[in-house]
């Protein structure tokens, strides 16, 4: 059996699996998206996918500080 019967042929999720909701953006610190976002994915068009892809650039600097991990526990 080959790898190619599940290829798809869409944008993959930008998806990093670092999944922490920034609090004062509500956006995820691994992959910039929104919550309703990141639920929706799944069933979005590859049109809506692209034009979330094409804003995440954007959305680097709504973040501050990125909390939690190593960096947190450091002075």
């Amino acid at each position: 059996m080959s790898d190619k019967i599940w290829a798809r042929d869409e944008i993959e999720s930008p998806c990093i699996k670092v999944c922490v909701i920034h609090p004062a953006s509500r956006l995820c610190t691994g992959c910039l998206r929104s919550i309703d976002e990141i639920t929706e994915w799944s069933r979005m068009t590859p049109e809506a996918r692209a034009e979330v892809m094409a804003e995440l650039p954007t959305r680097q600097g709504l973040i501050s500080q990125r909390r939690g991990g190593r960096a947190r526990t450091r002075s």
